[in-house]
C-alpha cells in the first residue's frame, strides 16, 4: 500500500474539493454556470506544469476522466466528445448509484511491463557467483555484472535468494501484484483489465497503483445534490473513522451536522450488537458441533470466501455487519431518512449497493473533501461530550476497526472461553487466500482436522484492519494510536462473559430524541 501521503492521494481530494465547491455554490445547478467545471483541467494542469503522462494536453483529458468518476460515472462507457457539463447533468439525473462500483482510466494506465528479475549495478560480480550457479535454465551470465536473458528467465526467484548483495530484484506490476485473487490481467495493448467477476472490491489496486488508474466511482456528488435538496440524511460513520481525526470527542459528528446531515450515528452501536449476536451465534454453532466459524464483518472476504473458496462459505457466521445493523435503527426512528454509511473502504461501497438499506456509501477522503469545501476546520468544532445518538458504545465496539478486534469484541462476550481457539488472518494477499483455502480443506472434510484447528477466525482484508482500508487519509500506523485514545474516550465499561445487549427500541428512542 502507498505511503498515504502522496501526489495522487492529493490530486484526488483537490478534483473532489473543487467538484464540491462549485455544487455547494449552486453553480453545477445552474445552466448558466455549469460550465466552470470546464476549467477544473486546466486549474489543477496549469500551463507551467512538468507533463506526467508525456503532454499537458494527456494529463488535463486524464484529469477530466476523474472528474468523470468523481461524478459517480462509469469511465467503461467514457465519451471524450462529451463535456464534463454534459456529465454533470447525467449526474443530476441519476436517482441511484451505478455498477460497476470501481472504474479503471485506461488513459492513466502506465502499462507497466511484466514481473521480471533483473541484476542492478549493486552486482559485484562474485567468485562465488550463487546466481548463475542456482538457475535452472542457465538464464544468468557474468562479465562486469550479472545479465539475465528474459528469454530464459522462469521468475523463480532463486537468483535474487541466493545474491549476498540483494543485488538481483523483481520488478513487478504494482496493481496485479497487490490483488489477491487474480482480478487484475493484461489485456492486447498491455494495459490493465479488472475482472468484476472475480473481484472483491478490497481496494488493494486503487491503494497501489502509482498512477491512480484505479479509481472507486465517487458518490459525493449525489450526496451533496440531497443536502442541497434538504433531505434528511444520517450519516453513519464507521469506527474507522475516528481514527482518521485528531479530534476530541463531539467535533466529528459536529462537523458532520455542519456538512449538512441531518443525524449522527455511530457503527460502534452496530459493532455491539454484531459482537453480541456472534457471540451467541459461536456458542450455537459449537454446541451442534460445527468444526469452525469466521466472522462476517469484511466484505471484501465474505466475497473472496463465496467466489473463490466455496468449501468455507458455510462457516461464514450469518451475523449482520455493523453497518447494516446501524441503518436499521436509522431506518426505524426516520424511516424517510438516506443514510450515508462513511468508512475507509471500497467492499463497504459493494455492500452498500447490494443492500437497498444503505443509500450511499461515502470513503473518509470524499468526507474530508466535503469538510475542505465547506471550510470546515474540525479542530474549531465545539467539544461536547453529547453523542450524536443516545448510545455509548464500548470499547470492544470501536476496536472493530483495528485487527483483532472483532475476534476479541465475541470472546469478552463468551460465558465459557475453555473452548475457544480463535486465529487472526491480518490482511488478505494470495499468501492469506491459500490460508482460508486450508481451512475450506478442512471444513469439507477432504484433510483431518488437526487437533489445534482454530474454531473462530477473524479476517480482515486490510492488513491492520479497517483502520488501514484503500481510502484512508491518515497513516496506518498513526491511526492505530488515534483509535486507541477514540476508543477508550467515554465508551462504556464491559463486564467480561455478558453480552451488552444493546437495546435497539431504546436507542430508536434516543435518536428520535
Amino acid at each position: 500500500m502507498l505511503n498515504t501521503n502522496n501526489n495522487a492521494a492529493h490530486l484526488r481530494k483537490d478534483i473532489l474539493t473543487e467538484i464540491a465547491r462549485l455544487q455547494l455554490a449552486g453553480k453545477l445547478s445552474d445552466p448558466k454556470t455549469v460550465d466552470e467545471i470546464e476549467k477544473i483541467p486546466f486549474q489543477i494542469i496549469p500551463d507551467d506544469s512538468i507533463p506526467v503522462m508525456g503532454s499537458l494536453e494527456k494529463d488535463r483529458e486524464i484529469i477530466k476522466n476523474r472528474i468523470v468518476a468523481n461524478l459517480g460515472h462509469s469511465l467503461e462507457d467514457y465519451d471524450e466528445s462529451k463535456s464534463l457539463s454534459e456529465y454533470v447533468k447525467e449526474a443530476y439525473e441519476r436517482e441511484r448509484p451505478t455498477w460497476p462500483i470501481l472504474t479503471m482510466i485506461q488513459t492513466a494506465c502506465n502499462a507497466c511491463v511484466k514481473p521480471q528479475y533483473f541484476a542492478t549495478d549493486a552486482c559485484q560480480a562474485c567468485l562465488a557467483r550463487p546466481c548463475m550457479v542456482n538457475c535452472p535454465k542457465q538464464a544468468i551470465e557474468v562479465t562486469d555484472r550479472a545479465r539475465i536473458d528474459p528469454k530464459k528467465c522462469i521468475n523463480c526467484g532463486l537468483c535474487a535468494q541466493n545474491c549476498p548483495y540483494h543485488a538481483i530484484i523483481k520488478t513487478v506490476v504494482p496493481c496485479e501484484e497487490a490483488c489477491p485473487v487474480g482480478a487484475i490481467s493484461k489485456g492486447e495493448d498491455g494495459k490493465e483489465t479488472i475482472d468484476f467477476e472475480k473481484c472483491i472490491f478490497c481496494g488493494k489496486c486503487m491503494s497501489n497503483c502509482p498512477f491512480s488508474a484505479m479509481m472507486g466511482k465517487s458518490q459525493l456528488f449525489d450526496v451533496i445534490k440531497h443536502i442541497m435538496n434538504n433531505k434528511k440524511l444520517i450519516a453513519l460513520y464507521a469506527p474507522a473513522i475516528g481514527a482518521q481525526y485528531r479530534t476530541k470527542q463531539g467535533q466529528l459528528e459536529n462537523a458532520l451536522l455542519e456538512s449538512g446531515f441531518f443525524k449522527v450515528m455511530e457503527v460502534a452501536m452496530g459493532a455491539d450488537i454484531t459482537a453480541d449476536n456472534e457471540a451467541r451465534e459461536f456458542e450455537e454453532r459449537m454446541e451442534r458441533g460445527d468444526k469452525m466459524m469466521t466472522t462476517s464483518c469484511c466484505p471484501a472476504y465474505v466475497r473472496a470466501v463465496n467466489i473463490h473458496v466455496p468449501e468455507l462459505s458455510p462457516c461464514i457466521s450469518e451475523t449482520k455487519s455493523p453497518m447494516i445493523y446501524t441503518a436499521q435503527v436509522a431506518k426505524q426512528a426516520y424511516p424517510d431518512c438516506i443514510t450515508v454509511f462513511i468508512g475507509p473502504c471500497l467492499a463497504k461501497r459493494r455492500e452498500g449497493f447490494d443492500n437497498e438499506i444503505i443509500d450511499y456509501v461515502l470513503s473518509v477522503d470524499e468526507v474530508n473533501a466535503l469538510f475542505t469545501a465547506k471550510n470546515i476546520d474540525l479542530a474549531k468544532m465545539p467539544v461536547t461530550n453529547e453523542q450524536a445518538l443516545k448510545y455509548i458504545p464500548t470499547v470492544s465496539g470501536r476496536n472493530f476497526a483495528k485487527t483483532g478486534g472483532v475476534a476479541e469484541s465475541v470472546r469478552v462476550r463468551l460465558k465459557d472461553k475453555s473452548y475457544l481457539r480463535p486465529v487472526v488472518i491480518n490482511g488478505l494477499d494470495k499468501n492469506g487466500m491459500k490460508i482460508l483455502a486450508s481451512y475450506g480443506q478442512i471444513n469439507a472434510g477432504k484433510v483431518p482436522t488437526p487437533a489445534d484447528c482454530p474454531n473462530l477466525i477473524e479476517v480482515m482484508a486490510c492488513e491492520g484492519g479497517c483502520i488501514a482500508g484503500p481510502s484512508v487519509i491518515t497513516n496506518p500506523k498513526l491511526a492505530g494510536g488515534l483509535l486507541n485514545m477514540y476508543a477508550n474516550a467515554g465508551s462504556k465499561p464491559q463486564e467480561d462473559g455478558i453480552p451488552v445487549k444493546c437495546d435497539i427500541e431504546s436507542v430508536v428512542e434516543g435518536a428520535r430524541a
